[in-house]
């Protein structure tokens, strides 16, 4: 029989599903994806109904498949990636979920997250999860469900029911579900959940207890390459062998494997991680500090992360919510119809704000409005929130790691945009680099399951993989875009403190 010549990612984000193939030389062979519906019950509530995402699964893997001509035997092995901190509980016996899925945007567990802040403060957990306290995090929203769904914490107990990220949920329905489905996560979305050691990659009875999550109905922890179990249904036969969160996916697929280089992703939310190798780096400055991957038995690499809740978000809430662009593709073409902000800025703090703030009170606000302002300003600035976003995170991450960027990688979505790329690489004063796959998050997948299967021989194969497609040079006036950047810091301080913990 043939050697299978390809690689399969299922990447399941925060809007939509898509299955990717790519061939050893990281090509894109063939891919698929759908969406899936956003439910927002209350505000601030965010949610995904779990049998669509695997419907969706489901489809795109089927959808992949037949665009290509490629059969089961012709892959080697199937890497999952995903939304992280998501949290799904359902029902052991028939893969129900007992509620929907809980998106990390959710910001529902608000309470619960103060509650535990009171002893300790909000750094409380940090020395051994690397994490603040905040309503980001997947283990309160497993409480809250167990909490508040009849019957779920005493079924979780017993260990009836099973719980875990997005990718658990993914791996178990794949490798069977309630017939002998595999019931794993990897080290990086297990450390997104404030219930796991970052020293000894597993989950700690004490965080366990404070957090109060049951033992009995989480995943195993696993490295993020190796094989976990076989595929059933369309993927029938092929080896499970990567998951690894979406954004330490990313770092994989832009060969990020040297302490000091760091990459963006632009997508729904704005992530910054940055490879500090072995070393665990705790933050001084609003960071994460996070498993970046585990390639089998080898060492645990961890990273800093700067997190931003919304980017490629704004936009689709000026196509969705206020009607101004027909398609997200069309805000660059508006925002070009004005030289500058027109002196507004927006703050998308929609979820309360991420990195480096960490303030659940904060909501959204544009300031600066004047009867001069039309809906090209308003578009300009929606852009110019990820640049400036990302200058707060990078600037933190440079404070922490005492590396200086000399360079950015950049990925996800929003890179096409090319206007925002020239701003942001205006606003940092470094080079952005985008590569030629600007969907590395489902190549990072493909990546950890094909080094697990030894499809790919080592790091070395994968670095001679990334080519550059193009670079933005920084440019302006350092002193105007310094002035625009305390602008926008006095626009941040506008949106704190906006909601009251009683109200919520």
């Amino acid at each position: 029989m043939a050697e299978p010549r390809y690689i399969a990612a299922i990447d399941q984000g925060t809007t939509s599903t898509r299955c990717m193939i790519f061939d050893r030389a990281g090509s894109v062979i063939c891919s698929e994806q759908r969406e899936h519906r956003q439910i927002f019950p209350r505000p601030g509530w965010v949610e995904h109904d779990p049998r669509e995402i695997w419907e969706r699964t489901q489809e795109v893997v089927r959808g992949a498949l037949a665009r290509g001509g490629i059969a089961p035997r012709d892959l080697a092995a199937v890497g999952i990636t995903n939304q992280r901190e998501t949290a799904i509980v359902w029902d052991r016996a028939t893969g129900d979920p007992l509620h929907n899925a809980i998106v990390w945007q959710d910001t529902r567990t608000d309470a619960i997250c103060h509650a535990l802040a009171r002893e300790g403060g909000q750094d409380r957990l940090r020395p051994q999860t690397g994490l603040p306290l905040a309503t980001y995090f997947a283990g309160p929203k497993v409480r809250w469900i167990l909490d508040n769904v009849p019957g779920a914490r005493v079924r979780a107990e017993r260990g009836d029911v099973l719980f875990g990220t997005v990718d658990s949920y993914l791996t178990w329905w794949l490798t069977g579900g309630p017939d002998g489905g595999v019931h794993v996560t990897d080290v990086t979305n297990a450390s997104r959940t404030l219930l796991m050691d970052l020293k000894t990659l597993d989950w700690d009875d004490e965080l366990l207890r404070i957090v109060g999550v049951p033992r009995a109905g989480l995943p195993t922890i696993r490295s993020s390459s190796e094989v976990y179990g076989t595929a059933r249904g369309a993927l029938d036969g092929v080896p499970v062998a990567g998951i690894l969160g979406d954004q330490h996916a990313a770092t994989m697929g832009q060969a990020c494997y040297e302490p000091g280089e760091a990459k963006n992703t632009y997508g729904t939310g704005c992530f910054m991680l940055l490879n500090t190798s072995e070393q665990i780096i705790p933050s001084r400055s609003g960071l994460l500090t996070t498993v970046c991957y585990k390639l089998g038995e080898r060492p645990a690499i961890y990273a800093l992360e700067g997190s931003i809740a919304i980017a490629g978000a704004l936009v689709q809430w000026l196509r969705d919510n206020l009607g101004l662009i027909a398609d997200s593709g069309e805000v660059e073409a508006l925002a070009r119809t004005v030289e500058d902000n027109g002196g507004i800025y927006f703050v998308p703090a929609f979820s309360g704000l991420f990195a480096p703030y960490w303030r659940s009170d904060a909501r959204g606000a544009i300031v600066g409005l004047t009867r001069y302002i039309n809906k090209g300003h308003i578009a300009r600035a929606t852009l110019e929130a990820t640049a400036f976003q990302t200058r707060e995170v990078l600037d933190a991450m440079e404070r922490d790691s005492g590396v200086r960027l000399s360079r950015l990688k950049v990925d996800g979505g929003m890179v096409g945009n090319d206007l925002l790329m020239q701003t942001q690489a205006d606003i940092l004063g470094v080079p952005v680099v985008r590569p030629r796959v600007a969907e590395t998050t489902a190549l990072g997948a493909a990546y950890a399951a094909g080094l697990a299967v030894g499809f790919w021989d080592g790091l070395d194969e994968l670095r001679r993989n990334w080519r550059a497609d193009r670079e933005w040079q920084p440019g302006g006036d350092a002193a105007i875009r310094d002035r625009r950047y305390r602008d926008w810091k006095r626009a941040v301080e506008r949106t704190l403190g906006w909601v009251e913990e009683e109200s919520e």
